[in-house]
């Protein structure tokens, strides 16, 4: 208590013990009135300075009245002066302008590029407390990126999950999607995703976002869930005068030869006394395309019936694909993105903003399924089997399935499986100034949702011989006897049709103080101290129908309308052929509500157990103080407190199998069940920063993190699943995964807009999250239960991480001739892991496995040309193997594989605000890939082709 009351006195004094001093406030823009972010702004008499915002809005305290002179610092340009006369108690309005027309710095000529994106996020990077890596829209605009998941994984250290050849999961210094926050506008986005918090990072196109800011190192003032760093998503806010800007564009897909369409609209404009601003924008992208793709499981156990199915006989064989699929998706992707930003400026010190975005994603999809699995060892005899003298299974009998996957017809299904997402944001925040009190906030409230409506499969089975390749890069399964195989002999096997929907939550509420407060003899310093409230709420509701046709005409695939998907071109190899399915227009015109046509059946087994509701609040504290201890040298240390409170339900299902014998018939019982939790997380950080002269930062950092649980793994469920012996459960028990990190970093900026930098980073993780697979050894979960594989999440012991980071960038204007004109982007981050407390399905702990989904080698590499009118960049990104889901062994481990992105792009300036431009993407056509146990076993192998588009862009400013 003695400590609060010492604080507050020394807040009190502060507020109010400076009656000869004033203010200054204003905006840095460019010459066509865009604002500029991250310039240093320097009162030279005190030594007192800021940085601009990401809106370019600047604000200085507490100088001393009379006339004083502040100078504007901006790599690349050369300082801009102007002299203010400060009035006590008084905030004055001094603008600046940064013109890059005639701005020369030791015969460096930047003109006629303007501020490019360059230029903002490495001034803004550079002039950051904590470490940062940012990039602005324009520089995004360089690569061919459509979404913003394909634009942040050109960042150091930073990789993606793909789906369906789009970036869609972020992985930061080799930390799982889950362990990472992104927020918008400093506001957490809710996730669509069904059991988890990762965000779908391909649902924002990147030209409605002006910044990206990944935050690698947090501050106090920021949400502490980032234990592999955060990633802010600003965008774009209302111009400092009129601006109009439109895109049109279309393309081709190589995989299917389908168009692709794009456009994109922005309008904005100010008051003539400058207290009013907006802007709307408005993005489409029409992408139909597709994906050509193989799956396979394997296995190392071979069991035949020797004459007794109680104890069938085993086999040592090598490891075969027990399962195997070929897959063909028919995709059409429409991305559309609304946004609407208004802002206020009542006075000198009080403003006002609204911030807004809308983002819908249709995603519609035919999937068309070989499926191919070995028979059960009880129905496999000595004669229906071969192994060659190697131990190698060459023949073996197999159940097949021709699955079909659809949607209703319906103007928005249309045949298709329509998945239905959207992403919404709405933030009102403020900024004051009261003396020299500075005051923020902001309330927002954000929605995420996925839905999938009338979901269809068809599905026809068949059993036969095969003949299997033993290629475990390339496995394949051809019929012994291909009539065996005919595709109108498969037989009906079921037709089902579920409903999907999921929905996120999550409205904010935080306020932020900020006090010029000096320590330590020095002239800069400022206490900054706040508070945050996060209500999340998420919650799902499933369903799942089998129906029966009630007359004979679905017995056999050939009586029904099909058609052949086989395509010769097909991505994985013209070697597999996908064969003849029932058409999408069928399967979509079933009128399965008619009872005279088909009998449906609830299913509750299928969906019941991962219906869940869960609400999740969290309050936050901090306070935080920034010093310049020497002219070069400046600290921040601070304390973030977060208690988080949770309340969950979810479902327990206990399957009872029928027992003739004993007068038991087939049952399911659902249970109704809850949970409740919290903790409290008191997480202390400290940053040095060290200018070692006007262009060469040293930066330390030490700072504390955590991440949730996913809210799948939190759900007091309980699912008992005695036809496949299996038992899976929740653990509401789960405590958050903390990590202490440690970073070093050296950046050198270059006088010609550019950066050298390179750093090591070390992180402490406990009570990592994994799922445990066990074995029951009693019948806990209902009678006969002995024996059963039990699967739950458990907290690790500890893990950690350490790696090292490289950037290199900038023009190559010190080369003679047309080499002067190239520029270079490079970044490699490398990382080892180690995680101990994981164990095996017996229980003992495994030694051989770093952290789950952590890369050990990412890089990006571009080479880039530009003058006044063309502009052309090759850019490659690459992403190592990790281990992606840990299984019950080393066999069972499966791995996302290594990738390697090769693209192009460019742009041709016609002038007054005219260009047009051109990519290629993905020319190294790289497949998504999994295996499992080693490299060499394929599990999966989805190809997406190439993609190109062209098109027309025009902007036009009136400042």
């Amino acid at each position: 208590m003695k400590h609060y009351f010492t604080l507050l006195l020394l807040i009190t004094v502060t507020f109010f013990s400076y009656s000869q001093t004033g203010n200054v406030q204003g905006v840095i823009t460019d010459n066509n009135g865009l604002t500029v972010p991250g310039a240093t702004l320097v009162v030279n008499s005190t030594n007192k300075g800021v940085v601009s915002d990401f809106n370019g809005k600047y604000t200085i305290v507490d100088i001393p009245e009379g006339v004083q002179t502040i100078t504007v610092k901006y790599l690349g340009y050369a300082d801009i002066t102007n002299e203010v006369t400060v009035v006590a108690n008084t905030t004055t309005i001094l603008n600046f302008t940064l013109n890059s027309e005639d701005t020369e710095l030791d015969e460096v000529l930047i003109s006629g590029f303007g501020l490019s994106g360059q230029v903002k996020a490495l001034n803004t990077q550079k002039n950051k407390l904590n470490i940062t890596n940012i990039v602005s829209t324009d520089q995004i605009g360089k690569f061919p990126d459509a979404n913003i998941g394909d634009a942040v994984k050109r960042i150091p250290g930073i990789t993606m999950k793909v789906d369906q050849g789009e970036a869609r999961n972020i992985i930061v210094r080799g930390l799982a999607p889950q362990l990472n926050s992104v927020t918008l506008n400093g506001s957490r986005i809710p996730s669509a995703e069904g059991d988890n918090r990762e965000i779908q990072m391909d649902l924002i196109p990147s030209d409605m976002i002006q910044t990206i800011e990944v935050n690698k190192a947090v501050t106090p003032d920021m949400d502490a869930d980032a234990l592999g760093g955060s990633v802010n998503l600003i965008t774009r806010t209302s111009p400092q005068g009129f601006r109009l800007s439109a895109t049109a564009g279309s393309g081709v897909n190589s995989i299917t030869g389908k168009r692709i369409l794009n456009g994109q609209f922005l309008l904005g404009d100010r008051s003539e006394n400058g207290k009013f601003g907006w802007m709307v924008s408005a993005s489409i992208n029409d992408n139909d395309f597709g994906s050509d793709n193989f799956e396979a499981e394997w296995t190392d156990e071979f069991e035949y019936n020797n004459g007794d199915e109680d104890n069938l006989e085993e086999v040592d064989v090598n490891p075969y694909t027990n399962v195997f699929e070929i897959r063909q998706y028919l995709v059409q992707r429409i991305r559309r993105s609304f946004s609407a930003n208004v802002d206020y400026k009542f006075n000198e010190n009080n403003s006002v903003y609204f911030k807004s975005i809308y983002n819908w994603r249709d995603d519609r999809e035919n999937r068309f399924v070989l499926e191919h699995e070995i028979l059960d060892g009880e129905d496999i005899e000595a004669g229906d089997f071969t192994v060659d003298g190697n131990g190698n299974l060459t023949m073996f009998p197999v159940e097949a399935k021709r699955e079909t996957k659809a949607g209703i017809d319906n103007n928005r299904n249309k045949n298709t499986r329509l998945e239905d997402q959207r992403m919404s944001n709405f933030s009102i925040g403020g900024n004051h100034l009261a003396n020299t009190l500075q005051i923020d906030w902001m309330a927002s409230y954000a929605k995420a949702s996925e839905e999938r409506l009338n979901e269809r499969y068809l599905v026809h089975e068949s059993e036969y011989a095969i003949n299997y390749n033993n290629d475990s890069e390339f496995p394949l399964y051809t019929p012994v006897d291909a009539s065996d195989a005919a595709y109108n002999n498969f037989e009906f096997g079921e037709l089902t049709e579920e409903n999907q929907y999921t929905e996120e939550t999550d409205m904010n509420v935080f306020v932020n103080f900020k006090l010029p407060v000096n320590l330590f003899n020095s002239e800069d310093g400022f206490l900054k101290f706040g508070v945050r409230g996060r209500f999340k709420n998420k919650n799902r509701d499933n369903d799942f129908t089998e129906y029966s046709p009630e007359d004979s005409a679905f017995d056999l695939l050939g009586t029904l309308p099909t058609r052949d998907y086989t395509d010769s071109d097909f991505l994985a190899g013209s070697e597999y052929q996908i064969g003849s399915f029932a058409t999408p227009e069928f399967v979509g015109g079933l009128n399965l509500a008619d009872a005279s046509q088909f009998e449906g059946e609830d299913l509750v087994d299928e969906y019941q157990s991962g219906n869940f509701d869960v609400n999740e609040n969290v309050f936050a504290g901090y306070i935080m103080t920034n010093q310049q201890l020497t002219n070069k040298l400046s600290i921040l240390a601070g304390v973030r407190i977060e208690n988080t409170n949770l309340d969950s339900e979810g479902y327990r299902l206990t399957f009872i199998e029928e027992d003739e014998d004993a007068g038991i018939d087939e049952e399911i019982i659902v249970e109704a069940v809850s949970e409740t939790n919290s903790y409290v997380n008191i997480l202390p950080g400290l940053h040095l920063k060290y200018d070692l002269n006007d262009n060469t930062v040293f930066r330390f950092a030490w700072t504390n993190t955590l991440a949730r649980p996913n809210y799948a793994d939190l759900i007091p469920r309980a699912e008992i699943i005695n036809e496949d012996s299996e038992v899976v459960l929740g653990n509401p028990d789960l405590d958050p995964t903390t990590s202490m990190n440690f970073d070093v970093m050296a950046e050198h900026y270059f006088k010609s807009v550019g950066i050298l930098s390179g750093g090591v980073f070390y992180k402490k993780i406990n009570d990592f999250i994994y799922t445990y697979q066990t074995e029951t050894t009693d019948d806990t979960y209902g009678d006969d239960t002995t024996g059963y594989e039990v699967y739950q999440p458990l907290n690790g012991d500890d893990a950690s991480v350490l790696g090292f980071e490289f950037a290199f960038q900038r023009k190559l204007d010190f080369l003679p001739g047309f080499a002067k004109d190239l520029s270079l982007y490079l970044n490699y981050t490398h990382l080892t892991s180690n995680a101990n407390g994981i164990r095996n399905e017996d229980g003992d702990e495994r030694d051989d496995l770093g952290l789950p989904n952590t890369a050990p080698n990412m890089f990006n590499a571009s080479l880039g040309y530009a003058n006044k009118k063309l502009s052309v960049r090759l850019s490659s990104n690459f992403s190592d193997s990790y281990i992606d889901e840990i299984g019950g062994n080393a066999f069972e481990d499966r791995y996302y594989d290594k990738q390697f992105f090769l693209d192009f792009n460019a742009t041709y300036a016609f002038g007054n605000g005219l260009s047009a431009y051109t990519s290629l993407n993905n020319i190294t056509n790289q497949p998504l890939r999994f295996y499992q146990g080693v490299s060499s076993r394929t599990m999966q192998r989805e190809y997406y082709g190439q993609r190109f588009t062209i098109g027309l862009k025009y902007d036009l400013f009136k400042k």
